[in-house]
């Protein structure tokens, strides 16, 4: 990890986490690469099968909600569902009460996609994890990073 030196002003405690955390993102962005081009899957793409595989059965959600659980604009996210759609991995419905909200549903093809590159994903990454801690390392880190997550920003 590079030592990097900050302006007095920025808490001391905070900084090195804060850019601990980037670098670790990156790195498991850096393991999960291969697998993902392995499964012809950007990772923009992966998100996008993993939220909706995250979703209860049919695994289908309105594209508002996947927007939310992604940092992407709803034009992107468009161009990213024609694209599923295409290749079959996701289906675009309509509510027959509201022709304004078209749920996304992933497909048969699309679930056995996104829970093979999963569980290759999660495997090197698992692997990188713990070649650098122990298990109570890894307990640990996980209790505190939720408490994070949970934390209301405001």
């Amino acid at each position: 990890m590079d030592s990097h030196r900050w302006d007095s002003a920025l808490d001391p405690q905070v900084v090195p986490l804060f850019l601990a955390l980037q670098w670790a993102h990156a790195r498991s962005l850096d393991s999960m690469r291969p697998p993902l081009v392995r499964h012809g899957l950007s990772l923009a793409e992966f998100d996008v099968l993993a939220t909706l595989r995250n979703t209860p059965p049919p695994h289908e959600a309105t594209p508002s909600r996947i927007q939310d659980a992604m940092v992407i604009t709803s034009g992107g996210l468009t161009k990213l569902m024609r694209q599923l759609e295409v290749r079959g991995l996701v289906r675009r419905l309509q509510f027959e009460d509201d022709l304004r909200v078209k749920p996304v549903r992933l497909t048969p093809k699309g679930a056995r996609l996104i829970e093979a590159a999963m569980a290759e994903a999660v495997g090197l990454t698992g692997d990188w994890i713990k070649r650098a801690l122990d298990a109570t390392q890894i307990e640990l880190l996980t209790a505190l990073l939720t408490k994070c997550v949970q934390a209301p920003v405001r």
